[in-house]
């Protein structure tokens, strides 16, 4: 019997399209670790992420780019992402390890899949199929929301002047990237 090997790909990894002055990507290597805060031990945890990346645990809605280039997302009181470039199937463990189990990590890097929209377009490209305000007083750049984009779970983060992050479920990649494309070319 001949051997085989399973080798995990992204569902959107390769995809780099331009439409006019807009671009989507897929980032690649994205890797996603959720940490959860330990009931009585959130001081604790909150110090070992500022130890362990440079940067305070940032407020719910809030994301901020730690110095090694991951981005802390904080999805809720005791929740929270980080967000980095890492290609080999082991984040979660990279993550845990720099904590030192001061909070519960668990990898969601195939759960979700990711977009990036960059270009002066791209908040008329979203608002078309996001209800939240995008505009820059209500949606600046750092900040992060759970939001729909045709009946598809989001998260959304600002992370640039023109520049978003969209993370869905990866068993729904093909659907959530045609309703971002259409979205797109309906402005481009």
């Amino acid at each position: 019997m001949p051997d085989f090997t399973l080798t995990a790909a992204p569902p959107l990894a390769g995809y780099d399209k331009t439409f006019g002055d807009l671009r989507l990507t897929a980032p690649a290597d994205l890797a996603i670790v959720s940490l959860a805060l330990p009931l009585g031990g959130e001081d604790a945890a909150k110090k070992a992420v500022k130890s362990a990346y440079g940067a305070d645990l940032p407020e719910p809605g809030q994301s901020v780019m730690a110095r090694d280039g991951a981005r802390l997302v904080r999805l809720g009181p005791d929740a929270a992402f980080v967000i980095f470039t890492h290609a080999t199937p082991d984040a979660e463990t990279v993550v845990s390890g720099r904590l030192k189990g001061k909070a519960y990590t668990t990898d969601q890097t195939d759960v979700w899949t990711g977009l990036e929209l960059d270009g002066p377009r791209s908040r008329a490209a979203l608002e078309r199929i996001c209800p939240l305000d995008l505009h820059p007083d209500a949606f600046a750049e750092g900040d992060a929301a759970r939001t729909v984009m045709e009946h598809l779970g989001t998260l959304i983060i600002r992370t640039g002047q023109d520049r978003f992050l969209l993370l869905s479920a990866s068993s729904s990649a093909g659907s959530f990237l045609h309703a971002v494309e259409t979205s797109i070319e309906n402005v481009s």
